[in-house]
């Protein structure tokens, strides 16, 4: 969970990843992003060891097609002490990849201060990726290639989504939760 571009290129094979329904991965990070704790789930499913894993840039799994604008919201939900709910496509070690539905949410102190960052995911609804995640999170994308640049195709594709979502009077938090019924 790293604002910057994944640190590792990895060859996609096109291959999905599954795990099951009574999974949970987890994983945590400091305020850096840097992975602290990664459940035996995240390992397995990620193509990683835990000594491959933590110390870690958490971007390490990030799919190049996944839109950077739901990186953008989420950061912003971090940033003013937010949970956020989102599917994210990421890409195993291996090039594999997988979705999950994401719950991340700020660690604090005792002083209320962020120490790092939790994170849990869950399967997501195989019909709910197919039929509108995946469709969406590729229009969000070329969005973001057709720009000149990475910042304004972020901006471009974030402006997409909020006029989508804005049709549907929803914000993204809404709209994700709308999607589980």
């Amino acid at each position: 969970m790293s604002h910057q571009q994944p640190a590792t290129a990895v060859a996609l094979t096109g291959v999905e990843r599954f795990f099951g329904d009574d999974e949970v991965i987890v994983t945590k990070t400091d305020t850096g992003g840097r992975i602290t704790y990664a459940n035996p789930v995240f390992l397995r499913v990620s193509s990683l060891g835990e000594g491959e894993a933590l110390g870690r840039p958490h971007n390490l799994i990030r799919h190049p097609d996944m839109p950077a604008c739901v990186f953008r919201l989420l950061w912003q939900a971090l940033g003013r002490g937010e949970e956020i709910f989102a599917y994210v496509l990421n890409r195993a070690m291996n090039g594999d990849h997988y979705w999950v539905l994401a719950h991340v949410t700020p660690s604090l102190d005792a002083d209320g201060k962020v120490t790092g960052y939790h994170s849990n995911r869950r399967v997501p609804d195989r019909a709910v990726v197919t039929n509108t995640i995946a469709p969406l999170y590729r229009r969000l994308l070329e969005a973001e290639r057709a720009a000149p640049t990475r910042a304004k195709g972020i901006d471009a594709s974030l402006a997409l989504l909020d006029s989508i979502l804005a049709a549907e009077g929803l914000d993204y938090e809404r709209f994700v939760f709308s999607l589980q019924a």
